[in-house]
């Protein structure tokens, strides 16, 4: 918190009506980084159910 307050002082004049402690803005960047590491997970383990796990332990 203290590193993004820091951050949004210093960047306060290239963003027009956002403040340095924004909750709107903070809750917004938080969604969206989580929505992104929701899908980094979920693409790739929704592509691992669809392997055979007997075909997937034979070929090693």
């Amino acid at each position: 918190m203290i590193t993004s307050y820091g951050i949004g002082r210093l960047m306060r004049g290239m963003w027009y009506g956002i403040g340095s402690l924004d909750p709107i803005a903070f809750s917004a960047v938080a969604a969206v980084l989580m929505l992104s590491a929701l899908l980094a997970c979920y693409i790739p383990a929704r592509r691992a159910t669809q392997v055979d796990p007997m075909a997937a332990l034979r070929q090693d």
